[in-house]
């Protein structure tokens, strides 16, 4: 499996970096495994963070630039600490001992190979916990089919519906072909989800969007393809917690948090739509405060 990093393509860039040499790839990733953080986080959605908590495990890096990102130290300046698959593999076992009700893989996607070599360890010691694979939707379809087994529930960004906004907020070429194919793969493997009685996901997808100002009709046309491509089972995360931070300060266009008639149209918008399940989050509250909506 690691051989994979040998000619890197693990993302859409496909840089073809040896990272088994230690070369840094475009992602700003070698071949040893870089995390920022692990532990059990209560800010998810319901579904997904419930009582207990998400074992999360926050890996350093990222293929995507964006100028808005408010994990910029982790994802752009590379903050982190480096440990071995063997050890990425305790993380998810004592993320099981703590009471997690999942593994939740955020911003994973360069470490595919490696993450799958730590799930087989890990299975083969006693890990039983769902995995959730939390990503910014950046990802070949070869690489979603790599993970197919391995991954219970996928919780991908849909960000954008507009490539050129895609480009010049994220250097994402061709993002809305690329991430809506590799969704399409997630649904194909895992389906609409399953909860448990605790209201606790198990298997499917969750589909998050956050809206950003100046740009609601690149949030309309995501809600639209989700409405009109996928099962109206499928659960939709939008999210209104955007606010100008790392470049974004510096944009005329991001530079401001979202107004409430902005939001409020989204709102409207999303009620028109053939989307039965989901959360939509309070445009007054934070992250952490969702609220089922819809």
């Amino acid at each position: 499996m690691l051989e994979e990093l040998r000619q890197c393509e693990v993302c859409p860039f496909r840089c073809k970096v040896n990272r088994l040499e230690g070369k840094i790839g475009r992602c700003g990733c070698k071949d040893k495994i870089k995390i920022a953080l692990a532990s059990l986080h209560y800010y998810e959605e319901p579904g997904i963070s419930g009582n207990n908590g998400s074992g999360t495990v926050f890996f350093s890096n990222c293929n995507l630039n964006c100028l808005f990102c408010q994990n910029y130290k982790i994802s752009q300046e590379g903050k982190g600490r480096e440990v071995s698959i063997e050890e990425l593999a305790d993380i998810f076992l004592d993320q099981q001992k703590n009471g997690a009700n999942n593994i939740n893989l955020v911003t994973p996607t360069s470490y595919v190979p490696q993450i799958i070599e730590a799930l087989k360890i890990a299975k083969e010691r006693g890990l039983k916990l769902p995995i959730v694979y939390n990503t910014n939707g950046y990802e070949n379809v070869e690489t979603i089919k790599m993970l197919n087994g391995y991954i219970d529930i996928y919780l991908p960004d849909l960000k954008y519906s507009d490539n050129e906004l895609a480009v010049r907020l994220s250097n994402a070429p061709k993002y809305f072909e690329i991430a809506t194919d590799a969704i399409k793969e997630m649904y194909n493997q895992v389906g609409v989800p399953i909860f448990n009685e605790d209201g606790i996901m198990q298997k499917g997808i969750m589909i998050r969007h956050l809206v950003l100002p100046n740009n609601i009709e690149n949030s309309k046309k995501v809600l639209k393809w989700i409405s009109e491509e996928l099962p109206k089972e499928v659960y939709v995360s939008v999210m209104a917690q955007y606010f100008p931070t790392y470049k974004a300060k510096e944009d005329k266009y991001l530079n401001r948090k979202l107004t409430n008639k902005e939001y409020s149209e989204i709102e409207q918008y999303l009620y028109l739509l053939d989307i039965e399940n989901g959360y939509m989050q309070d445009l007054g509250k934070h992250e952490e405060e969702y609220v089922p909506d819809f």
